[in-house]
């Protein structure tokens, strides 16, 4: 198998701001967001705010889906995946590269030896398919129930990782009887505020490490392929980044906490390195 060398692809296949079209928004959508605020304040009150963690606040001017919050959370766990260095390439690219191979990269399959291909080969395909599982199977949550937070749970374990990722979705009213946001328009925000917040650089180069998925809903939700884990607490140590969503408005109804449970996703996602 060939090296995995980056091919230019449209901008549809490519995870950055202006991965959608935004004739997608509607007209009457089309309202500039909210700028994200700076304030260093504790996303969750009961739990210890180092100075070292990162907060990314997002404000959305107005209700999302819950589809669109299932579709925040896969494609900021597919960022982190590749921003870490658990996959060579962003994830539309390496699906893409995956689907049609280039005429340069079979030429280098043929200057490569079969075994390293084959077992490269193995590896991505390994990767993409416990990846493809972990998105479906989210999408299946958040039609169940409502989804408050998730974490992205990298090295280490689900108690004590090295590094974990929470995305905040507490604050979004997606049961609103109101039009909901594009969501497009609210991605591309999303990811414009991760980007300027610069959250990545600052890390080292880290070695391939397991990744944990941890996401709560209702308990009651009828959940069968997460796990549910009744007595997870947050981890308080490790590097973390925690990105808030909210939707501008001044009350959201609160979520009864003790009705909501921790799920862990019973695969742990394994990157892989060419």
């Amino acid at each position: 198998m060939a090296a995995l060398e980056p091919e230019v692809l449209p901008p549809a296949s490519v995870p950055d701001l202006e991965w959608y079209d935004k004739s997608e928004e509607a007209p009457d959508l089309q309202i500039d967001l909210l700028e994200t605020h700076s304030a260093q304040e504790p996303p969750n009150p009961s739990e210890p705010f180092c100075p070292r963690d990162r907060l990314v606040p997002v404000v959305f001017p107005g209700p999302v889906s819950q589809e669109g919050c299932c579709r925040f959370t896969c494609e900021l766990l597919k960022h982190i995946m590749y921003q870490r260095q658990q996959l060579p390439l962003p994830y539309e690219q390496l699906k893409h590269f995956y689907r049609r191979t280039s005429p340069q990269a079979e030429d280098a399959v043929r200057k490569k030896p079969r075994t390293a291909s084959e077992a490269s080969s193995r590896k991505c395909q390994q990767a993409l398919a416990e990846l493809d599982s972990i998105l479906s199977h989210l999408e299946d949550l958040f039609a169940r129930t409502l989804v408050p937070r998730v974490l992205v749970l990298l090295g280490g374990s689900a108690i004590s990782p090295k590094e974990f990722y929470e995305l905040d979705l507490s604050r979004l009213d997606p049961l609103s009887m109101d039009q909901s946001l594009s969501t497009a328009a609210c991605l591309r925000r999303l990811f414009r505020a991760i980007f300027l917040a610069d959250a990545f650089s600052e890390l080292q180069a880290p070695p391939l490490m397991g990744t944990i998925i941890m996401a709560q809903g209702h308990r009651d939700c009828g959940e069968e392929w997460f796990r549910p884990k009744l007595n997870y607490r947050v981890p308080t140590r490790g590097h973390k980044l925690t990105v808030t969503l909210s939707c501008g408005r001044p009350s959201v109804p609160a979520l009864a906490s003790e009705d909501y449970i921790w799920f862990q996703a019973p695969v742990t996602l394994k990157g892989f390195h060419e």
